[in-house]
């Protein structure tokens, strides 16, 4: 009787996540038409901006289509996605564009579309993807470099930034596939130093963290997106409580699990009234008006999967974190009303310091609120385990 009444307030409190699934469809099918076989990053005056299939959002779009396909079967989904696929051959195959942002790219186009389709050129695709991440590993440094020298200003060979937490995913569904362990070597071995260098005793995190790439010594913070180097860019924070958490989930490492618990800590206890992050936790007060609806996307997805890997008397708490931001996202932000706005979230901020796409729609912020409806709803697919 108690266990029937607990299941009846768990599905009164979320009554909600159907309709806000029902509403992604309908806007999804919309403008789809409009943004097609493309990589859509910032929404500008109601319409998502084109990125060049290089761009690190590459694969969001598609991963979204992918995840509202799962359940609708919706043919246009499906073919604009596998469209997306195909373009990304050229950058693939071209490997002068390719940096740490592998993971983003290729798990949410070529392993959604295996993991869903069982596509053996998916698979490949995949692969060949998570075989150039791991060639970026710094062996002294023990982190996977991030972006390459696109300049004669730029000297990126000792640099590390938190999102690429994010990316090693993919090295361990690669060591999984292929009975391989390299490939969760290098990711354990990224995801050590993140643990050393990026997570801060109270459970903030840096974003980026400069090596000496010949000795593999630390030399630098920098601040990156954030709004200095001992800020706590919510993003970043979002990154590593979403990544420790997979990182827990393939590897078993309890230190892992341990981190995520402690950013995931100090993301819930910097959430303002509506449980919406700012850009930057540690931001001054003239620029905290300025939320990041992504960051806030994405920490719930983290959320939501800690919830199930925490033992049983601490599972609710991260839950009902997950969920409070998920449905003031929803409420709160969400751009259902409007048929001029592409974007489904609305107050995104890309990057503050430099003023680009700053309180506008992004759709990697659309692309986690998708995934945390669907972790909600249950029984579907995460490109990311």
């Amino acid at each position: 009787m108690e266990e029937a009444a607990v299941q009846q307030g768990q599905s009164k409190r979320l009554d909600w996540v159907e309709e806000a699934w029902q509403r992604t469809v309908d806007k999804v099918l919309r403008t789809s038409g409009r943004i097609g076989a493309n990589f859509p990053h910032a929404s500008q005056g109601g319409q998502y901006q084109l990125e060049e299939p290089g761009w690190w959002t590459a694969g969001f779009w598609p991963g979204l289509l992918w995840m509202l396909y799962e359940e609708s079967k919706e043919p246009q989904f499906r073919a604009t996605a596998e469209a997306c696929e195909e373009r990304l051959d050229e950058v693939l195959d071209g490997y002068d564009r390719l940096d740490h942002d592998l993971g983003f790219m290729w798990i949410l186009t070529s392993l959604a579309n295996y993991k869903l389709n069982g596509s053996e050129l998916s698979r490949r695709r995949a692969f060949k993807a998570a075989n150039y991440l791991a060639g970026r590993f710094n062996l002294q440094g023990r982190f996977i470099r991030a972006w390459n020298d696109w300049n004669t200003r730029s000297d990126n060979a000792g640099v590390a930034i938190i999102d690429c937490a994010m990316n090693v995913q993919l090295l361990y569904w690669a060591s999984r596939e292929s009975g391989d362990a390299r490939y969760c070597h290098i990711a354990d071995a990224h995801l050590d130093t993140v643990l050393e260098y990026f997570i801060r005793p109270d459970g903030s995190v840096r974003h980026i963290v400069r090596f000496d790439p010949e000795t593999g010594e630390q030399t630098e913070f920098i601040g990156g997106q954030g709004y200095s180097p001992e800020s706590a860019w919510s993003r970043g924070t979002a990154w590593a409580l979403y990544g420790l958490a997979l990182g827990y989930h393939h590897s078993g490492r309890q230190e892992y699990l341990d981190a995520a618990k402690r950013v995931a800590h100090f993301f819930i206890s910097q959430l303002p009234e509506d449980h919406v992050p700012h850009w930057d936790f540690r931001a001054p007060e003239d620029s905290k008006a300025y939320r990041d609806s992504s960051a806030g996307a994405c920490a719930a997805c983290g959320l939501l999967l800690l919830a199930g890997v925490v033992p049983s008397e601490e599972s609710d708490s991260y839950r009902h974190a997950g969920e409070r931001i998920m449905e003031s996202l929803y409420k709160h932000y969400g751009a259902w009303d409007d048929p001029e706005q592409e974007g489904l979230i609305l107050r995104g901020t890309s990057h503050f310091p430099d003023q680009r796409n700053v309180d506008v729609p992004l759709i990697y912020g659309d692309y986690f609120f998708v995934e945390g409806l669907a972790r909600l709803k249950g029984g579907f697919t995460i490109y990311w385990e």
